[in-house]
This record gives C-alpha cells, sequence and structure tokens, in this order.
C-alpha cells in the first residue's frame, strides 16, 4: 500500500467559522432575510450615530421654518414648530429601537421561564399558570397597555417593562406547547433514567430544543413591540413629549396637519412601515437558518434535493434486491 505524502500544500482547508457560514447561507438561501438585515443594520447605525448623522438638533424650533416641504435644506421637511423632521425621525429610531428590542428579550426570558416550568413541570402548577395565561389572554392587548401605563406612568423604561412583561405572558403557551412535546422524547426519558435532575434536563436537552421558538419569538416581538409603542404615542401614552418618537409624531403634529402637511403623517409612517417589514423578514430567515431540524445539509435547499434523490436510489436498491 503506497502511502501519501503529507506536504505543505496537502493540508485541509480551514472550516468557515459558524458566524460566516451563517450569513453566506443568509445572503444565498434567504434575499428577503439579507434585506430585512440591511435594513436593521441602518436603522441601528442611524440610532447609535444620531448625534452625528442629523443634521439639526431635533428639539430646536425656528416658527420662521415651520411647515416647509421637503427641500435640500430639510430633506424631509420641517413639522408646525420649525424642527427638522428628517432629524427627529433618526432620533425617534433610538427610542423605538430601545423599546422593542428591551422589550422583547423580557418576552423571551418571561415566556421561557413559565413555559419551560408549565410544560415539564405539569400538574397544579401547569394548571394555575394554564388559567393565568388564559385570563390574559382574554383581555385586549390594548387596554391592559393602557391601564399599566395609565398607573406605572409613561416613561421609555416603564413602557418596555409592561410591554415586555404581558406579551412574555401571551407567548407563553407557545413555549409551554414545544416543552410537552420535548419532554416525551426518549433521549429525556434516558436522561432521567440515569438519575438526571429537573434542573439538569430542562438546562442541557429542554432548552436547545426550544431555541427556534425563542428566536421566533424574538424576531416576531420586536416588530409587534415597535408598533405597540407607536399606538400608545398615537394616543398620547407613549414617551412624553419633546421627545422624538415616530408615533408621537403621527399622533401630535401628523394627524393635526396631514392635509397642510403631508410630510408629516408619509414619513414617519413609511419609515415604520419599512422597519416593521425588515424585521419580519429578517426573522423568518433567522429562524429558518437556525432551526435545528433545518441545520446543515437539510437546511440547505441544494443538499435537500441530494438527500431526497439518494433515498430513492436506496429504495431502488433495495427493491431490486
Amino acid at each position: 500500500m503506497t502511502e501519501i505524502p503529507v506536504t505543505a500544500g496537502n493540508h485541509a482547508p480551514k472550516r468557515r467559522s459558524s458566524a460566516a457560514d451563517f450569513v453566506i447561507r443568509l445572503v444565498k438561501e434567504k434575499p428577503l432575510g439579507t434585506l430585512g438585515a440591511i435594513i436593521i443594520l441602518i436603522i441601528l447605525f442611524a440610532a447609535l450615530g444620531a448625534n452625528f448623522i442629523a443634521p439639526y438638533d431635533p428639539l430646536q424650533s425656528s416658527l420662521r421654518d415651520k411647515l416647509q416641504p421637503p427641500s435640500v435644506t430639510h430633506p424631509m421637511g420641517t413639522d408646525n414648530l420649525g424642527r427638522d423632521l428628517f432629524s427627529r425621525i433618526i432620533y425617534g429610531a433610538r427610542i423605538s429601537l430601545y423599546i422593542g428590542l428591551g422589550a422583547s428579550v423580557i418576552n423571551v426570558i418571561v415566556a421561557t421561564l413559565l413555559g419551560l416550568v408549565s410544560g415539564y413541570v405539569g400538574g397544579w402548577i401547569d394548571l394555575l399558570l394554564h388559567r393565568f395565561v388564559d385570563l390574559a389572554l382574554s383581555l385586549p392587548s390594548l387596554i391592559i397597555l393602557i391601564t399599566l401605563v395609565g398607573i406605572l406612568g409613561s416613561g421609555w423604561l416603564q413602557i418596555t417593562l409592561i410591554m415586555g412583561i404581558n406579551g412574555g405572558i401571551l407567548w407563553t403557551r407557545v413555549v409551554r406547547s414545544s416543552v410537552i412535546s420535548i419532554r416525551e422524547n426518549t433521549y429525556v426519558e434516558a436522561a432521567k433514567t440515569i438519575g438526571g435532575n429537573i434542573w439538569h434536563i430542562m438546562r442541557r436537552h429542554i432548552l436547545p430544543n426550544i431555541m427556534p421558538v425563542m428566536i421566533i419569538i424574538f424576531s416576531v416581538s420586536i416588530a409587534g413591540n415597535i408598533m405597540a409603542e407607536a399606538g400608545l404615542s398615537f394616543l398620547g401614552l407613549g414617551v412624553p413629549p419633546p421627545t422624538p418618537s415616530w408615533g408621537g409624531m403621527l399622533s401630535a403634529d401628523g394627524r393635526r396637519f396631514m392635509y397642510e402637511a403631508w410630510w408629516l403623517a408619509v414619513f414617519p409612517g413609511l419609515i415604520l412601515t419599512v422597519v416593521v417589514y425588515g424585521v419580519n423578514m429578517w426573522g423568518d430567515a433567522v429562524r429558518d437558518l437556525l432551526d435545528p431540524r433545518l441545520r446543515g445539509g437539510i437546511g440547505r435547499y441544494g443538499t435537500r434535493i441530494k438527500v431526497k434523490v439518494n433515498k430513492i436510489e436506496l429504495i431502488k436498491n433495495h427493491k431490486q434486491e
């Protein structure tokens, strides 16, 4: 048997990192998800660099420049107080992203904790938590938000906590159903047999397998929380003025002067629509790429076809034998 000499040129190629592989798969397989990621990056860049990007102070007013249409000086026009609308939209991205991301993180934490305990432990704990979730689902979310904001106040921190906890309770049933389906698998029974305690099983066997559900909750909740904050601001219960927010701009100036100055309603509404669309597309793509049931070869369109062809060939060979 002839040995193949190992030289410097025969080294195996270096394997790409998981992050690089994820980005390449995102670009190749999910064009809409890539577009959503670009939109999110642009909004994040605008929010973090608002001090350098915004041409004007969002709170600086000039009555002689009020209700000016879009121009070179003011790309999106000015409001009824002469404030630059483009600068206010850039600074408003901070509020929307802070509340959207913060509330979504709390959504995932609350839903995961309640869903894990309710779905895996079961018994009277599951019954009690399930009835509590049913009670929360029976009440309109907007009414709950309005009531709690009226009690606790309308600061951005209070709104984030209220939407995070309320949304997490509403997502508990989704996590619970996933946990119930996973706890019946053979590997969970094997972990119980060898003496694994409940916390070890939930941390090592249940939690990793509900990661796709947590990703779905996080991605979907961002858009929903941004819309909820805009709705509260539209009703006058969001972040108090003069802090700029997209919903507040649609409510105060946009609704009052929309027939006289169309840009006050069009640009904030358009930005809100684009951001929510981008977040939804990105969330769907991330879910598909990170789902364990679609990861690796099965998750790629090309290799998925190869797997099907191989199965067909195996069946044919088996019949011939």
